[in-house]
């Protein structure tokens, strides 16, 4: 019989454990070993570290147990000095409060949001890694002291839990999640009534959400939650799945989660006296909505849509997590004004200038969608992906939105992904720290403090930890013990696994006995887990199986894969590869050498990165963004064998991995390409890995495998931290973003608006009019290193104020096609006034201080002390085709030296070349003698060149 209502019957704690309902409701308790030992101790038949509940638990515990431990003075005494601990980190001043005490400039508070929270198993609210590394910025954030508040939805069936049918066809359950049985608190009012949140749908209709609170150490995480009473049945599940339903429903939660997540954060800072944010984080796009209503909150005061853009732009970050179009949320514009104007949100803020935030304008673009990206990307002043490789894709992918600037130069930057330490590390590791240079300074390592290898800008920021020196004085033996022992507890885990696996297949009991002698504590064990979209390539490494085969029962050098990952409920081409690896696994020749275990999470990673001896990734260069499961293997001591893509392609060094060769260029098909790469996995294997885990010394210890070990931990250790992460976060975005937004009061952002505006309708005529270059030292036409060239320049500026705009010129070696590479930009000055003509002359000098072919251009960009860079507002003129052929690009030299004077020898008549891209007219001395060269802009005609040489001989 089905019950008409469900309800939540807490416990009573008596008074003496009291404090342990505090240490069960803030998810600190999920990172901090103390905290879970205290609660283990409480009920050691029912904590279950893989899916640690400290609420459930108490929920569960008899009532003449709880008297025991009020009764148990050891028990009262840990619970005393956790408590206190607690206490301390939560009042005490940490890393930020310590840069304020500096005399550091920082955002009162920061808003982050996200679409899922991956902090722990028993908040289930994420996917993957978008949300754990949303759950390790949250963590990293509270470590440091740093004034975050968390913004997210409630997911009532979270995200599906993975089991597999008979046939290994992927099964997917959601179960229903009470949030009174949670770690989550209500927001309320004074009265005692819940907090409410509401937006207005097309119709007449509401949506209203209440808003739960989970405490992450410092850091409050407020999660709405449309499952309400005042809701239709309709409304009460848009928050029903994590990324289910479609484009309608995918909208709702999506304004739910920007403009009610605005409104959410207003309500619990006017309750609690939380600072206000001065700095919004918009976790990819989905959270894009947010800047809309905080348009909408200034327009109230007076401001206007521009000013009040301005004002919002200039304290928003946001950062992209998707290097491929297809990975982007885009609606039918028409789906999206329906929600806006008069009929639905945001009254008073015209549905026009809305649709043209989120309109794909580019090449290439659909004007009938409205791209989330694009405009999280216009309502901020500041964006970022999530390592050095991503960001130089989103500025490829994204750069349509800033015509006229190459690739380089779009205004993306990248903060390298990291890793929540103390959540991801095994107890056994830092102990094993603790015992080798205490347990202060173990503790410090992981947030991001130094340890012994001094300080560097190499591991993110000033001050953060270069290397892990103190690592190099653990003995071999005790690094080998522990890789050991942390290997058999993950053979362990994955038998009871398997087995409970296979029941829910339909397997009986006396048909699994072989699961007692899967895997084996002494071989070589591989570790792969992840989501299972198709670039990430799950079965790379069944593309030979007669050679997987052979790797796996190798008589001397056998390798052991431990395979996880969930496929998306609708995407049935990732279920189908999820299909043929478990049923390689199945054939029981070699399932027990590899595995394949569902309902991969955070209970199972946090067995299963430590356990393993090499982290396999293998996925299609460059769509791995950044990849951060790598980073929790290596904190454990465990060996990347990745190709180079995300972070391990700017972290890479062959002291502590490796690397697969990529096919990735654009005549390799995708069937070949996935051979060649295969195939060098292979290689790697069986010539490199394998036989250096296996070769031992005389006391058998594979000691150069170890001194493999012994350097991921030193180098790559204190790189992958979260905390260095959130540090560069601080430092390199929020601050500035703060400070920008401090300086854009109403007048100054009405001022900044009225700028761009007259900015934007006088560039069309903006120009670069006239460019010519003086050496001051050429002999016999050869311009030597260290030579200057002395530039004038007459620009157009249609009307603006030279204060209005920044001349530069842009140089640097220059390829075939005349296309400048690494670029340096030096400012040119007025000289004077203008002309008859309303032109401006601009000088400057440029020092010629490379050997090899060089050019330059000069370009003219509008400049702003507001502006972030000068590429802001995708305006930029540059020499035209008239330049050349009127004016021209005038090369003169000094007089020649006097008769009898040596001069170098000419590598050959002067000759003309076209620029590419936007670099026009630039100047490209010769590759051989530095002979300056002029290069006539785009347009220019191939059979005027030895007029054009002549001309500038004549000059001389």
């Amino acid at each position: 019989m089905k019950a008409i209502r469900r309800f939540t019957v807490r416990p009573v704690l008596p008074e003496p454990l009291r404090p342990l309902s505090d240490l069960a409701r803030n998810l600190r308790w999920s990172w901090h070993n103390e905290t879970q030992q205290l609660f283990q101790a409480a009920d050691p038949e029912g904590w279950r570290p893989a899916d640690a509940d400290p609420v459930r638990l108490l929920g569960a515990v008899s009532a003449a147990r709880l008297g025991e431990l009020a009764g148990d003075q050891h028990f009262m005494r840990r619970l005393t000095e956790v408590s206190e601990d607690l206490r301390e980190y939560l009042g005490g001043p940490r890393w930020y409060q310590d840069q304020l005490s500096q005399g550091a400039e920082l955002p009162a508070a920061i808003a982050y949001f996200s679409p899922e929270f991956g902090v722990t198993a028993a908040l289930p609210q994420y996917s993957g890694g978008l949300g754990i590394l949303a759950g390790d910025h949250l963590k990293a954030a509270s470590d440091l002291g740093v004034p975050l508040i968390g913004v997210g939805l409630l997911y009532r069936h979270g995200y599906f839990r993975q089991s597999l049918s008979r046939d290994g066809w992927q099964q997917e359950h959601y179960p229903v999640l009470d949030p009174n049985e949670l770690p989550l608190t209500l927001l309320r009012e004074a009265d005692g009534t819940p907090s409410r949140v509401v937006l207005a749908l097309p119709g007449g209709r509401s949506l209203y959400a209440s808003v739960w609170q989970a405490q992450v150490g410092r850091v409050p995480l407020l999660l709405l939650d449309s499952d309400v009473e005042e809701n239709a049945p309709g409304e009460r599940d848009v928050t029903d799945r994590l990324y289910g339903g479609g484009s309608d429903h995918r909208l709702l939660q999506e304004m739910l989660l920007g403009i009610g997540g605005v409104r959410a954060v207003r309500t619990y800072c006017r309750l609690t006296g939380h600072a206000a944010p001065e700095v919004f984080h918009t976790n990819e796009g989905h959270a894009g909505f947010l800047g809309l209503e905080r348009i909408r909150e200034l327009s109230e005061t007076g401001l206007d849509f521009d000013a009040a853009l301005e004002t919002v732009r200039a304290g928003t970050v946001f950062t992209t997590h998707t290097p491929v179009p297809a990975g982007i949320d885009r609606f039918e514009r028409q789906l999206v004004a329906r929600h806006f104007g008069d009929d639905g949100e945001l009254p008073g803020v015209a549905v026009e200038r809305i649709l043209r935030l989120g309109m794909e304008t580019y090449p290439g673009g659909e004007p009938d969608l409205f791209n989330m990206a694009v405009m999280g990307l216009r309502l901020a002043q500041r964006a970022n992906g999530v390592s050095t490789l991503h960001g130089s894709v989103s500025r490829e992918m994204f750069s349509g939105l800033w015509p006229g600037f190459d690739p380089s130069e779009v205004p993306i930057t990248s903060v390298t992904n990291g890793v929540h330490a103390p959540t991801w590390v095994a107890p056994e590791v830092l102990r094993l720290g603790a015992g080798t240079f205490g347990s202060e300074r173990a503790e410090n390592a992981l947030a991001g403090a130094d340890v012994g290898g001094g300080t560097s800008t190499d591991a993110g920021t000033a001050g953060a930890p270069r290397r892990w020196d103190a690592v190099a004085r653990v003995p071999d033996r005790d690094i080998w013990e522990l890789r050991r022992g942390l290997r058999e507890q993950l053979v362990t885990e994955v038998r009871k696994r398997l087995y409970a696996s296979w029941r829910r297949r339909g397997a009986g009991t006396a048909e699994l006995g072989w699961i007692d002698d899967v895997l084996d504590p002494d071989v070589l064990t591989i570790g792969f887990a992840r989501r299972v979209p198709s670039y990430k390539r799950l079965t790379l490494m069944l593309h030979d199986r007669d050679r997987l085969r052979e790797l796996l029962l190798h008589p001397t050098r056998p390798v052991q894969i431990v395979v996880a990952g969930k496929a998306h409920p609708a995407d049935d081409g990732g279920k189908r590869l999820v299909q043929e690896l478990v049923r390689f696994a199945d054939d029981p020749r070699v399932r027990h050498r590899i595995v394949f275990l569902p309902d991969y999470g955070m209970g199972m990673a946090q067995k299963l990165y430590p356990g393993c001896d090499v982290w396999l990734n293998n996925p299609l260069r460059p769509l791995e963004a950044c990849g951060t499961s790598g980073m929790k293997a290596a904190l454990n001591g465990c060996l990347n064998l990745s190709v180079r893509d995300g972070w391990w392609d700017e972290w890479f060094e062959p002291d502590f991995g490796w690397a697969i060769p990529t096919a990735d260029g654009s005549a390799t098909d995708e069937e070949r390409r996935d051979e060649l790469e295969a195939g060098a996995l292979y290689a790697l294997l069986e010539d490199r890995v394998a036989p250096r885990f296996y070769d031992r010394n005389a006391e058998d210890l594979p000691e150069r495998w170890i001194e493999m070990v012994r350097r991921t931990l030193v180098t790559l250790g204190p790189k992958v931290l979260a905390g260095r992460m959130v540090r560069e976060y601080v430092e390199r975005l929020y601050a500035p973003a703060a400070l920008s937004r401090r300086a854009l009061e109403p007048a100054a952002a009405r001022a900044l608006a009225s700028w761009k505006t007259r900015i934007r309708a006088a560039w069309p005529q903006v120009a670069v009019d006239h460019v010519e270059a003086t050496a001051d030292t050429v002999v016999g036409g050869s311009a030597e290193l260290g030579s200057t060239l002395a530039l004038r320049v007459r620009i157009a500026l249609g009307g603006l104020d030279p204060e209005d705009v920044e001349v530069q010129v842009v140089a640097g070696r220059v390829d075939s096609g005349d296309a400048i590479a690494e670029a340096q930009t030096f400012p040119l000055k007025p000289a004077g006034g203008h002309d008859l003509e309303g032109r401006w002359l601009y000088e400057g000098p440029l020092a010629l201080d490379r050997t090899g072919p060089y050019g330059y251009t000069v370009r003219v960009l509008p400049s702003h002390p507001l502006l972030a860079s000068g590429a802001e507002l995708g305006l930029v003129a540059v020499p035209s085709a008239s330049t050349g052929d009127g004016g021209g690009v005038l090369l003169r030299s000094h007089p020649p030296p006097p008769r009898g004077a040596r001069r170098a020898p000419r590598a050959g008549p002067a000759s003309v070349r076209r620029p590419t891209g936007n670099r026009q007219g630039c100047f490209r001395p010769d590759l051989a003698t530095m002979a300056p060269l002029p290069v006539w802009p785009r347009g220019h005609r191939r059979d005027s060149e030895a007029s054009c040489g002549r001309e500038w001989r004549s000059a001389r």
